[in-house]
């Protein structure tokens, strides 16, 4: 009697975790494709606000260059894609990815918006582990660029 309890619980037990794993794999099957589309819009987003779509006429994230831990003063851990802007063909920004690894709590996500001429674009923080009320001094910092080129210690 108990015996057959105990095989009669864990076959519905494994029929319970099929059930899930089949609902949970349906899901991801059925939503992976939006998900990947609502992904490349937020990332589009994010670019906009550094290089506002009248100043180009390509879409950055096809136009891209492979960055790696390897670069010099970005601070990258990973590979990352460097984001081309260009207007009739030519190169008018670029968005390069960078990481802060001095926040005081852990390492800063930024892009960072370069102009032709050398001047900052924008800078986007894309990962955080911040203060959340920090955050509102950040557009004093970071949403009106000074025209200095990057590089000019002057």
């Amino acid at each position: 009697m108990l015996g057959q309890s105990i095989t009669r619980n864990s076959v519905l037990l494994a029929l319970f975790a099929v059930c899930t794993t089949l609902l949970i794999a349906g899901t991801y099957l059925l939503t992976k494709d939006d998900i990947a589309l609502q992904i490349r819009q937020a990332e589009e987003r994010a670019l906009l606000q550094i290089v506002p779509r009248s100043r180009h006429d390509n879409s950055m994230l096809d136009d891209t260059l492979p960055v790696g831990p390897q670069s010099v003063g970005l601070g990258l851990r990973q590979d990352k894609r460097i984001y081309v802007a260009r207007e009739e063909g030519k190169v008018v920004a670029v968005i390069l990815p960078a990481v802060a690894p001095d926040g005081y709590t852990g390492a800063i996500d930024l892009i960072v918006g370069v102009n032709r001429d050398g001047t900052v674009a924008g800078v986007r923080a894309l990962n955080h582990r911040e203060t959340p009320g920090l955050q509102a001094h950040r557009k004093l910092l970071f949403e009106e660029p000074d025209e200095t080129p990057v590089g000019d210690d002057s």
